[in-house]
């Protein structure tokens, strides 16, 4: 007989892995017990030794699907002589954390009992199994047991006891399980607050296909849901929203649903299919009978399929594709509590409810595919597993940005980025930012003794870090990190390089060293250090923040700038003579007319210059609806740049490019050639800086990160053009191009720096 003690960490509490090692030992008869640690796994195992070689061999070999061992450790013990293998009850350990499991897709078998007659969770909202089902937005505290979650209120009976006892069983040990005797319920009710009578299922179906908006309460928060293919009911959604524009997801029953709508690769089926189920942004089909006030003006459409038992019985309930959007007004965070109805009462005419807390807000997902599969927007079936570390980093706690913010922890081996928490400017938003901070430092035991932030002096995000600093004992160091080279960094960590790169940062805001407004950055870059080599020529934002709403103002700026006045042109048909009299005025004497560098305020600047986003009512709008028009044109070359050094920095200077633009304006050419010729010529701009660069210091790396680089159509072609000239771009593949992945950057920037101290 031999015996050993085996210790294993990763995601292996939630998954199905305690009744997989039970089912093990007693494929291999042994005996012995598995118990749940705030570490992990634990396990003693007795038995023939050529029995435990193979037990080792197939923990690793067979584990569950949505299992994820990081380490898996054995040592020899003295053998104890047990009679049995056993489930012993958890055990918490001071200090110890384990990596939690994120809310998975339901699985293929409890879809079947769902739609099953004969099978007592037939059309039961809440089924679930050790496969699938809530778990990060229902977990409280580890060990991962069901008084440690917000199904603790809910007594099993005594069938589901039976299964959770049940070795053979699918829920034996699955925490949330449930049935319609003993688990969560629905109820219906209005905007008051007054219970609709009858099944809460069909009758919301029914509201749904009459038009109504139903707030549904899913898996970590509200959805507003209304008929993707009624007109009506989207106008109404839009109006309470406050969303006039602003693309809408959808849900759909089933795939084949979806390719009736959109163009779908085997890559994309893949993601669609996944246990993530994010939304994902697919090629639009003309003959799609979802209305296009679901995206206005956009080719994409963002699908999504069922991913709880209540979303699979709602579509097939209604029998169409329903708008599902974040259930909040503005810039409010997701509303995750039945006591927040009223703060949608005014957004939906009646409430689909359940009786299961949410203890963790968390929004949809994100992706696109553009060449790989690539996220916009990280939160469910993602967070909170973490991104592996190439090396292992000190507790850093890096509080992100202002717009799409997410903060990053670092511990050990790994970086745990955040759900999508929003944009930090209300209240509201930030009590979230605080609560979600929190709570990852108590489920990952997080003592961080660094604090890196934002050098944008009002980020909220920044003010954060200062008074936490400024009111913990001992005071952590505080390290402020440069927007820019978090988001290059933040792409060199998504591909494990360590190695100094060229970054190019394309954006639309973010604090320079200089005190400016940078986003149109070339950079040479490595974990720690970076310095800033080439940039778009600074020009004026006439009206400051009033020119991010309003793209004429930066058109007209921009021509008054670099022309010396505003020729003739359609767009200013729309514009006061008056305000155009006001920003040369401003430009002038240099009066609230902030320079900035951004890439992204120039793509907004042709888009107003061409007439096809003067104002914006969401952000990037502009920009997005001339990648649209583009991506129909044929390939026209491009247009005229030059390049001069100043004070040792390469800049890109625009006359030339806008003077040209003014000229196939004036000759008639059309809009999607004028819009292709100009994505041509940033990827022109691209591929010279980088090549300059890369003359001067041998650097063949290229990192291509900042919300520009959501446009599909810049990215595939400024990634193809520079495979051609002969360097290796890197894109993001783990967490976003955007400012949601910045805190990752801040994060690895300040452990690089603290380790040179």
């Amino acid at each position: 007989m031999a015996s050993k003690r085996i210790e294993i960490t990763g995601v292996v509490q939630g998954v199905g892995f305690r009744p997989f090692v039970y089912q093990l030992a007693q494929e291999h008869h042994l005996m012995g017990w598995v118990c749940n640690t705030s570490a992990g796994v634990e396990i003693e195992v007795e038995g023939k030794e050529e029995a435990l070689e193979r037990f080792l061999l197939d923990l690793r070999a067979k584990t569950p699907p949505l299992a994820r061992i990081e380490s898996l450790s054995a040592a020899e013990v003295e053998p104890s002589g047990y009679d049995r293998f056993a489930i012993r009850p958890s055990r918490a350990q001071e200090g110890s954390y384990l990596l939690i499991s994120p809310d998975i897709a339901t699985c293929q078998d409890c879809k079947r009992e769902l739609l099953d007659p004969s099978d007592r969770h037939y059309r039961y909202p809440f089924t679930n199994c050790t496969n699938c089902g809530p778990r990060f937005t229902i977990i409280e505290d580890i060990p991962y047991d069901r008084p440690k979650t917000t199904m603790r209120a809910f007594t099993m009976c005594p069938k589901c006891q039976a299964e959770y006892e049940d070795p053979s069983d699918r829920r034996f040990h699955a925490q949330p399980s449930a049935c319609p005797v003993c688990g969560p319920s629905l109820t219906l009710t209005d905007a008051q607050g007054r219970k609709v009578p009858g099944n809460p299922l069909p009758s919301s179906a029914h509201l749904l296909k009459g038009g109504k908006i139903v707030a549904v309460k899913g898996l970590g928060g509200f959805h507003l849901a209304c008929d993707a293919t009624n007109e009506g009911a989207l106008k109404r959604m839009r109006e309470r929203k406050r969303r006039p524009a602003k693309p809408l997801a959808v849900m759909m029953a089933t795939l084949e649903e979806i390719k009736e709508h959109c163009q779908i690769s085997l890559e994309e089926a893949r993601l669609l299919i996944s246990s993530q189920c994010p939304i994902l942004l697919l090629p639009w089909k003309s003959e799609s009978t979802i209305s296009r006030a679901v995206a206005p003006r956009n080719r994409y459409l963002g699908a999504m399929l069922p991913y709880t038992p209540l979303h699979h019985l709602l579509l097939r309930e209604t029998g169409r594709p329903l708008v599902m959007t974040s259930g909040n007004l503005g810039d409010e965070p997701i509303a995750k509590d039945n006591g927040e109805v009223t703060r949608l009462k005014d957004l939906a005419d009646f409430f689909l409810l359940h009786d299961r807390d949410i203890y963790v807000r968390c929004d949809d997902s994100i992706w696109m595919v553009e060449g790989s599969p690539q996220p916009l927007r990280r939160a469910r079936g993602y967070a909170p597993y973490p991104i592996h570390l190439p090396f292992l980093a000190q507790e850093v706690l890096a509080c992100g940005g202002e717009e799409k913010n997410t903060f990053c922890f670092t511990k050990e081996g790994y970086a745990f980025l955040s759900q999508h928490i929003g944009d930090l400017q209300n209240l509201e938003t930030l009590d979230y930012f605080e609560e979600s901070i929190d709570h990852y430092k108590a489920l990952f035991r997080l003592q961080p003794g660094i604090i890196a932030y934002d050098l944008h002096p009002e980020y909220l995000s920044t003010k954060y870090a200062l008074e936490v600093a400024a009111r913990s004992n001992p005071r952590p160091h505080l390290l402020p990190i440069q927007h820019h080279h978090a988001h290059i960094v933040s792409c060199m960590i998504d591909n494990g390089v360590e190695d100094k790169v060229i970054g190019v940062a394309f954006d639309g805001t973010g604090y320079g060293l200089d005190g400016r407004i940078w986003g149109g950055e070339f950079l040479t870059a490595d974990l720690g250090d970076f310095q800033r080599v080439g940039q778009f020529e600074y020009l004026p934002m006439p009206g400051g923040e009033a020119a991010i709403r309003r793209p004429y103002r930066l058109a007209a700026g921009y021509l008054y700038t670099l022309l010396g006045e505003i020729p003739s042109l359609p767009f200013l048909a729309e514009i006061d003579d008056l305000e155009v009299e006001v920003i040369m005025r401003q430009i002038d004497k240099g009066l609230n007319a902030p320079l900035t560098s951004s890439c992204g305020r120039l793509f907004d600047a042709v888009s107003a210059l061409l007439g096809v986003r003067g104002e914006i009512s969401y952000e990037a709008q502009a920009a997005i609806e001339l990648e649209m028009l583009a991506s129909q044109a044929e390939a026209q070359g491009s247009y005229p740049f030059s390049i001069v050094g100043q004070r040792g920095v390469s800049v890109v200077q625009l006359k030339e490019l806008l003077a040209a633009i003014v000229a196939d304006l004036q000759e008639g050419i059309s809009t999607p050639i004028i819009g292709l010729k100009f994505h041509e010529t940033v990827v022109a701009i691209i591929v010279e800086m980088c090549g300059r660069i890369s003359r001067a210091t041998g650097l063949k790396g290229v990192a291509l990160s900042g919300g520009v680089f959501q446009n599909r159509l810049l990215l595939r072609k400024a990634k193809e053009a520079l495979r051609q000239a002969g360097f290796t771009p890197y894109t993001h593949h783990q967490v976003p191009t955007n400012d949601g992945g910045i805190s990752l950057g801040q994060a690895i920037i300040a452990h690089s720096k603290m380790r040179s101290v």
